[in-house]
């Protein structure tokens, strides 16, 4: 696909600098010579600033000092992400501050708009969750954010070895965890899913997940199984899910998607029938919609349909497919 890699969080070609992993005496040596900087992250949410223009590329993610004050509320190392002009870029996560007034239900909710700001950095920069963000970063930015997001995930919810249970520890910059008891090594896990653009004629299939906002539907989608195919996955995955039977598969983009830690697998498949009996256990709905309708909800005019998630990839390949733009 042409344009596959303008999908957000793509394109970027961030210079990771995985030589430098590790390093410590170097790393040290660009930390002092005043060629380092850091993010920062709030239980996943970049710190960032320019929201209040709310718009494609207006925000930032706020690049700190090594020797900010902020930093010593810290919860790990820092993690290595890579090399932007001339600089290394690192992130730190200050999930174990409290903010005043914390509001834990406003975190939850489907759609996060909760900001939160820290008293030792200025007004204008705030904590925001990625997925309302990432469409107002450029692409160097969303892609730090998205590597930041994923890696410090990782390391969240894989502090204990997978072979013995004991407690592991980061080294390489954050890129694997060791267990000093056993001597197993760990590293950054991501999940292959694919997401299906599946046709027949001028309708699109879509389904919509158990507790989705109401009108909200998208692509189907699915973890890829051990021992499957990409293109077996997209067939028994739609097949599960609404008894529709799928016979060519092409492959079309990829998507970093760092909630939690996926990559998403965009591919084409052509339908070879059209009855839908869905699995209510794995979805609460399917139906087939024509162009007309997704334009019509793309447009914000449709009577029920919303738009997929602008940013998402089932967004990107939807408006391709309008645009006849998937080769």
């Amino acid at each position: 696909m042409r344009h596959a890699e303008t999908v957000t969080f793509g394109g970027s070609g961030l210079d990771r600098a995985a030589e430098l992993r590790g390093d410590a005496a170097t790393l040290d040596d660009w930390i002092a010579a005043g060629k380092a900087e850091t993010l920062v992250s709030w239980r996943g949410k970049p710190l960032v600033n320019g929201l209040e223009q709310g718009a494609p590329g207006a925000a930032r993610l706020v690049r700190l000092a090594m020797d900010h004050p902020v930093l010593m509320q810290s919860v790990a190392p820092p993690v290595l992400l890579g090399r932007d002009a001339g600089r290394l870029v690192f992130i730190h996560d200050i999930s174990g501050w409290v903010p005043e007034g914390l509001d834990d239900a406003a975190l939850g909710q489907f759609v996060d708009l909760s900001e939160q700001r820290h008293p030792d950095l200025p007004e204008d920069c705030v904590f925001a969750e990625l997925r309302r963000v990432m469409t107002w970063l450029d692409v160097r930015d969303a892609e730090l954010a998205a590597t930041g997001k994923a890696i410090l995930g990782w390391h969240g919810t894989h502090r204990f070895c997978a072979r013995c249970g004991a407690e592991s520890r980061m080294e390489q910059s954050g890129w694997t965890r060791i267990c000093g008891a056993c001597g197993g090594q760990h590293f950054p896990r991501t999940d292959p899913v694919v997401i299906m653009l599946i046709t027949r004629g001028n309708r699109v299939l879509m389904g919509r997940s158990h507790g989705w906002p109401e009108g909200m539907y998208s692509l189907l989608a699915g973890f890829v199984e051990p021992g499957e195919t990409i293109e077996a996955a997209v067939r028994r995955e739609v097949l599960e899910e609404t008894g529709v039977r799928v016979g060519e598969v092409g492959y079309l983009a990829s998507q970093p998607w760092a909630f939690p830690a996926s990559l998403m697998i965009g591919c084409r498949g052509e339908a070879l029938s059209d009855e839908i009996i869905i699995d209510p256990v794995e979805i609460d709905d399917a139906l087939w919609l024509s162009r007309e309708d997704i334009m019509q909800a793309f447009a914000g005019e449709h009577p029920f349909l919303s738009p997929a998630r602008k940013g998402a990839i089932a967004h990107f390949l939807l408006r391709n497919w309008l645009a006849d733009t998937l080769v």
